[in-house]
């Protein structure tokens, strides 16, 4: 082999274990910082995995995204359990009896393993809990169809410990207008949603506006006397027409309340061409089980989810993917206004690549730290944000 080719070589080689040895590093330093720092994930939808298929949490289990030893190698301090309501809920009259459900489940999941979890009702129950080593489930209530018109029922699940609610869903609601809806009965908040933001604010409950159209969530955070949250949503500038994304006008309305944003895993949010493929396979398989009267979730649906797939296969994001959207974030709002939303067990099969469950945010922390985020800047996107938001609107209450 000539000289110069030989030291040509031995420069890639030695480039490139250079490089595998920076990233161990990096990876060393993450997995560190998630030990230091409290780490809030604001929406991780257990309670309705265990509710449609039982599995003990409390231990390692073969499904799913979280579990307790996953949690702890991960880092995860604070996960919002979702307490999740689909929108047919609302026009059956069976939500708030489901949400009550999905709560118990939460207590049990406590209960069973009171050395491992709490119940978190305020950030001080964080605070405590984190101190005693043990991870604080706190509750978030998806969309907000069990309050059924009535401000008791607010006053009811924020005493069961519920600290936000998504005010609505998939759909237009009795609250709000929907991002999934074309169909807009209010155009932004029904008087009964305007009457429960200021409900919401005197009783120390976090307003959610994922899911909301633009409308909605911009009278949400006018509205609103404190900070508001977007639990699980993602930007715009990726996926331009997808609504349920949040765009830079609107996160820009929401830093100037001091609201936070919290970031989605999902790669349908974080990409256009996952986007896409979700939006085209929803089309298909509608399409499929018209025709054959299937049942969304039937073993069929299943079948042939597994076939579209094997033939177009998904395109996942990636873990630089998530830092993406982090950095166009952080860039329109700034630091103080960006954290984590995963939507863990609930985007089905279609997580990043290096982010497929709750033991993983340390990779999403290397890559930010290879992106030259501080420290300090990693504490408040891990959870520091989230906890201002939180102290202050459990401080305005009444």
């Amino acid at each position: 082999m000539p000289h110069k080719t030989l030291a040509a070589l031995t420069a890639v080689l030695l480039g490139a274990t250079s490089s595998m040895a920076m990233a161990d590093k990096n990876l060393d330093r993450a997995e560190a910082l998630t030990r230091k720092y409290l780490l809030i994930d604001t929406h991780i939808d257990v309670p309705y995995r265990v509710h449609d298929h039982w599995e003990d949490v409390t231990a390692a289990t073969e499904d799913g995204e979280f579990d307790y030893p996953r949690a702890v190698a991960g880092g995860l301090n604070v996960p919002f359990m979702s307490i999740y309501t689909p929108p047919s809920s609302e026009l059956d009259g069976s939500a708030y009896n489901l949400a009550n459900t999905l709560i118990d489940q939460v207590e049990a999941i406590v209960a069973r393993a009171p050395d491992r979890f709490a119940i978190a009702r305020s950030p001080a129950d964080v605070d405590a809990q984190f101190a005693e080593g043990k991870i604080s489930l706190a509750l978030g209530m998806e969309n907000g169809a069990p309050i059924a018109g009535e401000l008791d029922n607010l006053r009811h699940f924020r005493d069961r410990g519920v600290s936000y609610i998504t005010l609505a869903h998939g759909l237009s609601n009795h609250i709000s207008d929907s991002s999934y809806d074309e169909v807009r009965f209010w155009n932004g908040l029904s008087p009964f949603g305007v009457e429960l933001v200021a409900a919401m604010n005197q009783a120390g409950v976090m307003v959610d506006i994922s899911h909301l159209s633009d409308a909605a969530a911009l009278e949400a955070i006018k509205l609103s006397k404190v900070p508001v949250i977007a639990s699980h949503s993602s930007m715009r500038k990726f996926t331009p027409e997808f609504e349920r994304n949040m765009n830079d006008d609107l996160l820009k309305a929401l830093a100037r309340r001091d609201g936070v944003i919290m970031i989605n895993f999902g790669s349908s949010f974080l990409t256009a061409k996952a986007n896409q493929y979700m939006k085209t396979f929803g089309e298909t398989a509608d399409t499929y089980a018209k025709r054959y009267g299937l049942a969304d979730h039937s073993a069929e649906m299943e079948t042939f989810e597994a076939q579209y797939r094997g033939r177009q296969p998904f395109p996942f994001a990636t873990v630089s993917d998530v830092a993406d959207h982090i950095d166009h974030a952080v860039k329109v709002a700034g630091i103080e206004h960006v954290g984590l939303g995963s939507d863990y067990d609930g985007v089905g099969d279609s997580l990043p690549i290096g982010l497929k469950d709750v033991s993983t945010y340390p990779n999403l922390v290397a890559e930010l730290l290879r992106r030259r985020y501080s420290d300090s800047d990693i504490e408040k996107l891990l959870g520091g944000n989230l906890m201002r938001v939180w102290r202050e609107v459990t401080a305005a209450a009444h």
